[in-house]
């Protein structure tokens, strides 16, 4: 098929290239040149495990290319997926100013039938508001479609070439057919494509992140009641787990959730249900805790320094929001950071891909090291954001010998409490017992 697709962030460019790979003919348009030239240039511009093999398989064999013309990609494609930015207003809903603009101007360039599909992650009633734009001067048959994308950053190719379903909101049995062809070399393994109307479609996105960040805020509660309890969350999480109505996934605790989905998800479904005359009371809850949670060791770290911490060193372990993505949007790192500068802190930070994202957005306020252990030269505690793998096993004689003080905070709980104890370590983490050694 020939496929064109309206944006190149993060969405669209692992859409275009997955839908190359399976044989497809993809243009995928951006109104930023010089991006454009880089991608054409071979260059990709986000991080994301397995993306880069793909990208350059298929821009080599000519089943992705990169324009600037709007008119040129969709002449003739078949299907067009809308991959834009719907970023969260002040009041926190979505931003549809993006989709709807190109939904004008596809509406006055289309001359034969076209499938437009909401790739983006949208609000309930978007496709209507699509159609709306799109008719008001199309003198063509079309069909809109709400398509929803689950791909986790860090593992988007796999869930992309491997779905655990596809959610197609569709009111057309032609643009049904379409869809249905399209996505057949998914799902061979026999996970199901789930058709379904436009509005349960948007709303499944949404409905999907929103419970997955419920789960991870609720255990992020049970691990704070833990500290006051003395129970361990490690062993409350197990216990959990084990029952299948609950499951193992998301009941790791830490410093709370970030990314360009759970925060801007959660807001955008609960301003929906305000604008409805509905109050996600639940929701509401998320928000607040997931906002405290994000700095929740901080108090630790003044207590631990007797409510002092001008000219304290910090080492600070990752940035990114989660580990193989170099995504620092809504990421807890960056509210520790400010926190730390605030008290008169010094923090020298490593993270294997987010340090240039960092930089551009800090600049020269906090230092950058070239290594995750030469961070912590001099370093009076490390502070952990983000559990990389390279983090998980490191050399703790080395470690201490490099700092200052045998201290460490740790928001993602990836070390073992007896091999704290045994190496002489103060070591606070979260929802368990702190381990009062250091020096």
């Amino acid at each position: 098929m020939n496929i064109a697709v309206i944006g190149t962030g993060y969405v669209g460019l692992v859409t275009g290239t997955c839908f190359a790979e399976t044989g497809n003919d993809v243009i995928c348009v951006d109104i930023d040149r010089r991006k454009v030239d880089a991608l054409r240039a071979g260059t990709v511009p986000i991080y994301e495990p397995h993306l880069d093999v793909l990208f350059e398989r298929n821009v080599k064999a000519g089943r992705l290319t990169f324009t600037t013309e709007l008119a040129e990609a969709v002449e003739s494609a078949q299907i067009i997926f809308l991959a834009l930015p719907t970023p969260p207003g002040e009041d926190g809903s979505a931003d549809l100013s993006y989709v709807l603009g190109v939904a004008d101007q596809l509406g006055r360039i289309i001359r034969d039938y076209k499938v437009i599909v909401d790739k983006s992650t949208v609000p309930v009633g978007t496709a209507d508001r699509v159609r709306e734009a799109v008719a008001a001067h199309a003198s063509v048959d079309f069909d809109i479609v709400s398509n929803p994308e689950f791909l986790r950053e860090g593992f988007a190719v796999d869930d992309f070439m491997k779905p655990d379903r596809v959610v197609i909101g569709c009111s057309s049995s032609r643009a049904e057919k379409v869809m249905g062809d399209l996505y057949k070399p998914f799902v061979r393994q026999g996970n199901p494509i789930l058709f379904m109307d436009e509005r349960s479609a948007e709303l499944t996105k949404y409905a999907a992140n929103s419970f997955l960040a419920t789960k991870i805020t609720f255990m992020n509660e049970i691990a704070n009641f833990c500290e006051l309890v003395g129970a361990d969350v490690d062993l409350v999480r197990r216990g959990m787990g084990t029952d299948t109505r609950i499951g193992s996934r998301f009941l790791f605790p830490g410093i709370g959730y970030g990314g360009s989905c759970f925060p801007k998800d959660v807001q955008a479904l609960h301003r929906s249900g305000r604008e409805s005359g509905f109050s996600f009371r639940v929701l509401e809850s998320v928000m607040d805790v997931n906002e405290a949670q994000k700095t929740v060791l901080f108090p630790a770290m003044l207590d631990y320094f007797n409510q002092n911490l001008d000219g304290v060193k910090v080492a600070l372990w990752g940035l990114a929001f989660k580990p193989e993505t170099d995504d620092i949007r809504e990421a807890p790192a960056l509210y520790m950071i400010e926190k730390l500068l605030e008290a008169g802190a010094t923090v020298v930070a490593f993270d294997p891909e987010a340090m240039d994202n960092v930089r551009s957005r800090l600049g020269d306020r906090i230092a950058y090291a070239e290594g995750h252990m030469e961070a912590l030269d001099g370093a009076d505690a490390l502070l952990i954001c983000t559990e990389w793998q390279v983090f998980r096993n490191p050399n703790f004689k080395d470690m201490a010998e490099r700092m200052n003080n045998s201290v460490i905070f740790d928001g993602r709980n990836i070390y073992d409490l007896d091999a704290m104890k045994e190496g002489g370590w103060y070591y606070k983490s979260i929802g368990r017992t702190t381990i009062e050694g250091g020096n």
